[in-house]
């Protein structure tokens, strides 16, 4: 069995009481020492800190880098300026996913990719498959930390670790060369997976230790607390964030995820369009719902759903009780026919039906965005 890859924080873990786990490979924190429930509150509340250094960058170079990118990726690279980034997906000619991405433009003729963990490899094989000349591909990944600092206190935390003023960068936009807790580099960008505003922080794999000491220190007047895993996934799906392998994979299309504001149908061709389009011809068949328990369980991943009369329609992508809702709920890929709002199923829990009903997502949305 091959040893789990750590990230540069990995040393630092044991000083805040860390629970790790074997995470697609990675030892990773599922939680730290005040557990999920006080970190995920901390980042609804205050302010949570996340290593995320296991995510995958990529480096695209080159004169042919933005056509290359347009050819490859379902959201319009030509809309973006230097200094920002954009949420796209890659797609299998049948218009699976090959997985969801953020790209951020450098300058005209330089990209950096970040891509899921669990994907790094068969992402980097995919681009190098469709690679033409003039867009020159890297990968960054080990090279490169990625810290997250998200919630209503993160950007009064940042401005107290950085090294001057900090650039104003609304959502999706980033600056690079930001100088924090000492001179520093960072590229800083306004971007997170938790619902939250907040900051994701990519910086030299041999300065993560000292940036994640001083935002913490930075932090502990606000009440920042580290985050693991396990907050990171509530977070994310009470904001109605997808998860490579659970509501995108290569048998669910982005359209089916309900991601459709980020496929641009309209732009030159790319690689999926033509599934794509076919499939918003003909009507989704399938699609993905938000659902609360009526009775009393539980909604967990690959559970089956059932319609009203019993026949098997689906199943549970993500589920959990909600921390910040208290609310039994889960994410289900299900006919399209059975997801229209008050819709009631059931759920199929340690082989028992148990009532359900279709509810509006995102379940949480962030009460007024913080300056």
């Amino acid at each position: 069995m091959k040893p789990l890859k750590r990230t540069p924080l990995y040393p630092f873990y044991e000083a805040h009481g860390a629970r790790c786990i074997d995470f697609g490979g990675w030892d990773l924190p599922v939680q730290y020492a005040a557990g999920l429930t006080l970190e995920h509150e901390a980042v609804r509340q205050r302010a949570g800190l996340f290593d995320v250094s296991h995510m995958g960058e990529f480096l695209v170079t080159g004169p042919r880098a933005a056509s290359w990118l347009q050819r490859l990726t379902t959201n319009d690279i030509g809309r973006l300026q230097d200094g920002e980034a954009q949420y796209t997906l890659l797609c299998y000619p049948d218009g699976g996913t090959v997985d969801d991405l953020l790209v951020y433009r450098l300058a005209p003729d330089r990209f950096m990719l970040v891509v899921n963990a669990s994907n790094i490899v068969k992402d980097f094989e995919w681009l190098q498959r469709h690679q033409v000349p003039g867009a020159h591909l890297e990968d960054r990944s080990e090279a490169t930390a990625l810290l997250a600092l998200q919630g209503p206190r993160a950007a009064a935390i940042l401005a107290q670790a950085a090294d001057g003023p900090l650039p104003e960068l609304r959502p999706f936009a980033f600056a690079e060369n930001v100088p924090l807790c000492g001179g520093i580099p960072a590229l800083v960008s306004r971007t997170g997976y938790t619902g939250e505003d907040g900051f994701e922080l990519y910086l030299g794999a041999d300065d993560a230790g000292a940036v994640w000491q001083g935002l913490l220190q930075a932090g502990e007047p606000h009440g920042l607390l580290p985050a693991g895993l396990g907050a990171r996934d509530t977070l994310r799906f009470e904001a109605r964030l997808p998860l490579y392998g659970q509501e995108l994979s290569p048998q669910i299309s982005p359209l089916e995820a309900g991601l459709g504001p980020f496929v641009r149908l309209a732009k030159e061709d790319f690689i999926g369009r033509e599934a794509l389009l076919l499939q918003k011809e003909l009507g989704l068949r399938r699609k993905l719902a938000g659902i609360e328990m009526i009775d009393r369980g539980i909604p967990r991943a690959h559970y089956p759903v059932h319609s009203a009369d019993g026949r098997p329609i689906g199943e549970v992508t993500t589920g959990t009780q909600s921390p910040t809702l208290k609310r039994n709920l889960g994410l289900a890929l299900i006919e399209a026919e059975q997801a229209a709002l008050g819709t009631e199923l059931l759920v199929e829990i340690r082989g028992k039906l148990l009532r359900a009903r279709i509810v509006p997502t995102p379940f949480y949305r962030k009460k007024s965005p913080t300056p």
